[in-house]
């Protein structure tokens, strides 16, 4: 069964990763991400999602063990994940990005 939306998501913090030093912010690449998908996919649905590692308040227990594991320094933030796999980690590429959502049926703007 195909769902409707594809879900992607973001895990950071306000500081920058310590060997991401020059990367943007995780939250500036949640942004960058969202505009570069958007303008290769128009009309696309799909779900982006900023989660911030540092919170309290994240109560989906997947979301909540993931960001407890960037805390641990298990993984490099920012984390992007589409459909519950890592995809790119610390510095992140848009062509591993890209070739995931056209794997899942995105098909790039001419």
């Amino acid at each position: 069964m195909k769902k409707d939306k594809l879900s992607i998501e973001i895990y950071g913090a306000e500081v920058i990763c310590a060997s991401c030093v020059n990367a943007p912010s995780s939250k500036d690449t949640y942004e960058w991400l969202q505009a570069a998908i958007d303008r290769k996919y128009p009309n696309q649905p799909y779900d982006i999602h900023y989660i911030d590692i540092d919170a309290e308040n994240i109560v989906d227990a997947k979301q909540s063990e993931l960001a407890e594991q960037v805390r641990n320094d298990e993984f490099f933030y920012p984390l992007v994940m589409i459909e519950d796999e890592m995809i790119g980690e610390g510095y992140i590429q848009l062509k591993p990005v890209f070739a995931k959502l056209e794997e899942h049926g995105f098909v790039a703007q001419a």
